[in-house]
């Protein structure tokens, strides 16, 4: 093996060998110390040694920024003296570990993995509540119900945007300030102070932001990636929970007498769409959610049921009692009629082509086409009817309670509504087919009418429904 004295003009001037992919050139006074130069041109320095009787070979690197021997330099702003290591020398260490038995390879490997959880540690600590925040948003998303989703959303926005109605812009939630925080940085002593400024602004929503809060430091004590950041003393501490008021147990409900105000009300209000979603709200029992996105496909007139996608049992087929399909059916109507030869031709300047929409209970104007807020014309049919504020919730809750007056058995209704089973018999002994729901649903709906003073006579085929009086 020939060897050359190196120096720098030496290096420079080495080439690689006519037809070859690479030569190595040795350094003539420090063993082991090689040059590599493929036929591109590109060099590094090599180290080769002997370790068990085999060969040990590995890079050092390019003679750009490895220096033949070892010099100290300045640093350019401190003046504080570099010393910088030269290929020589770190062919030196090399061999001396290898004569000590020691793979030079598994010593950098395990510098590089060093360096690499360093880095990784580092990327931890900095991670923000705002990035881990999506992350879980996104995990979690088909886990949860629609409004589930939108909780998490609107409880962690920044603000500022301008609301969809009026000139107001939308304020900041309550885990907005969470957001700009490092995930690290979320102690059960911030969290204390950030909940007892937030209980005392807007009680209910802190309420509600803590406990999403808590899910999300359980989730990502979960998660490898953020595990140990967050302090689990978030979760497990009650001293935090004082500051938050005890919850209201909601019993808003309509009675009885009521119900003849209500439905002269309601079914006053001009957006028939709104008018027959709030009616079946009532009829049904369903959650606002559920009936909202109820689609024509969901809906079967000729055998009188109707599909709802629950957060239960992810769906649940239920009655669809006369009056109430005397509804949809107009409804359907409504929704299978064109619009005008003007708007027709006017969509078509713009690229659009008009259908029937998928939704039941559709809104030209929401973005995703079904109907989105209909607390407000609600709110304003309660006022007129001058009863007391019934939520959308409530409705459901109405459900549940008048339709005692039927005696009906509790089964029928939790099933209707699509509670869980509540005993032993009815989780396992129980399974009550439609005609046996529909019989005693019918019977429902019928009493509300009678208290409504609403004269309904259904015909013999479900779609041909007739309405014949109302009150």
């Amino acid at each position: 093996m020939e060897r050359t004295n190196f120096t720098a003009s030496r290096i420079g001037a080495l080439k690689c060998e006519l037809g070859r992919q690479q030569s190595i050139f040795w350094d003539a006074k420090q063993p082991g110390l090689g040059l590599r130069v493929t036929g591109t041109g590109a060099r590094a320095y090599i180290f080769e040694g002997r370790l068990h009787g085999r060969t040990v070979r590995m890079t050092i690197g390019s003679p750009d920024v490895w220096p033949l021997e070892s010099h100290t330099t300045r640093d350019s702003q401190t003046g504080d003296p570099i010393e910088r290591r030269g290929a020589r020398q770190e062919a030196a260490r090399l061999k001396l570990l290898v004569d000590q038995g020691v793979d030079p390879r598994a010593e950098k490997e395990a510098a590089r993995a060093a360096h690499e959880a360093e880095r990784i540690a580092a990327q931890r600590k900095n991670v923000s509540v705002a990035d881990a925040w999506s992350v879980y948003l996104a995990a979690r998303r088909s886990k949860w119900s629609e409004r589930h989703y939108l909780d998490h959303v609107r409880l962690a926005e920044a603000g500022g945007r301008e609301a969809k109605r009026g000139k107001k812009h939308i304020i900041a939630g309550p885990l907005a300030a969470l957001m700009l925080m490092r995930l690290s940085e979320l102690t059960r002593e911030y969290v204390d102070g950030w909940l007892e400024g937030e209980a005392e602004k807007r009680p209910a929503r802190a309420r509600l932001a803590f406990s999403l809060l808590k899910a999300f430091v359980t989730w990502c004590d979960s998660r490898p990636e953020y595990k140990g950041l967050a302090s689990m003393d978030i979760c497990a501490n009650k001293q935090l929970r004082e500051h938050l008021p005890k919850p209201q147990v909601k019993d808003d409900c309509l009675q009885r007498e009521q119900l003849s105000a209500w439905f002269a009300a309601v079914r006053n209000i001009p957006n028939p769409v709104i008018a027959t979603y709030l009616q079946g709200l009532l009829i049904t029992g369903a959650r606002r959610e559920e009936l909202a996105g109820l689609r024509w496909d969901d809906l079967d007139f000729q055998w009188g049921s109707l599909t709802i996608r629950d957060k239960v049992e992810g769906e649940r087929t239920i009655p669809l009692p006369p009056f109430l399909a005397s509804l949809l059916l107009d409804l359907k109507r409504r929704n299978d009629v064109p619009p005008n030869v003007s708007r027709l031709r006017a969509m078509e300047a713009h690229g659009k082509k008009w259908e029937p929409s998928p939704w039941v209970f559709s809104s030209p104007t929401s973005a995703d086409g079904k109907l989105a807020e209909p607390r407000i014309a609600h709110t304003k049919a309660l006022e007129v009817a001058g009863l007391p504020h019934v939520s959308l919730h409530g409705l459901r809750r109405s459900f549940g309670t008048l339709s005692e007056w039927c005696e009906v058995p509790v089964g029928v209704v939790a099933q209707i509504q699509g509670h869980k089973p509540s005993a032993i018999a009815e989780k396992h002994y129980r399974r009550r087919p439609l005609d046996l729901l529909r019989a005693w649903h019918v019977k429902i709906e019928r009493w509300l009418l009678e208290q409504a003073g609403i004269q309904f006579e259904p015909e013999q085929t479900t779609t041909d429904l007739k309405l014949v009086a109302a009150a």
